[in-house]
């Protein structure tokens, strides 16, 4: 690929290094790939107006930064994106990989699973957020029965860093692509 042109976000997948993919990328297929990271319009605004990047590391720093600006909207905004744990959306094949320690849950924890997410969304208006990534559903089921506990502040803490480290786990992703 030349560095005359303006690199497309399909050729994300074909460059050896990501950062420097995503570098290339023309800012609307930047905006895209980093709304897949964290669907924050702010959040990939920001990140995406950083560019380029020296290095994964400043990549990085940036993100906490961005993260940094964000208002309750933003996170929401965030979070919405999100499908329920245990309920992963079927065009979601990210979501259900990283939910992948569900599969293995019997009906009455997925039933339990549905109960108390019913029952987060109705107390703090958004969907329970926990970086499901290796853990299985009875860990996930302990964080939300746990967190059902707390605060809206408090948890909306919680989600934010949830948030924070999903969003880092998936820019780790697409670099790697």
């Amino acid at each position: 690929m030349s560095d005359a042109r303006l690199a497309t976000k399909s050729d994300l997948d074909l460059a050896p290094s990501g950062v420097a993919a995503l570098n290339r990328l023309a800012p609307e297929a930047a905006h895209e790939a980093l709304l897949g990271c964290c669907a924050s319009e702010r959040w990939a605004t920001t990140m995406e107006r950083g560019r380029p990047y020296a290095s994964s590391d400043a990549l990085f720093d940036r993100v906490d930064e961005a993260f940094d600006t964000l208002a309750r909207e933003d996170w929401l905004q965030a979070f919405a994106a999100h499908a329920q744990i245990g309920a992963p959306r079927a065009a979601d094949e990210r979501g259900a990989k990283e939910q992948a320690g569900v599969s293995e849950a019997g009906s009455e924890e997925l039933a339990a699973l549905r109960v108390g997410n019913q029952r987060y969304e109705a107390r703090f208006g958004h969907v329970f957020l926990v970086r499901a990534s290796g853990l299985d559903a009875q860990q996930m089921l302990a964080s939300l029965r746990e967190r059902l506990e707390n605060e809206a502040e408090v948890e909306l803490e919680i989600a934010a860093q949830q948030q924070r480290e999903i969003t880092r786990l998936r820019l780790g992703g697409l670099l790697a692509s």
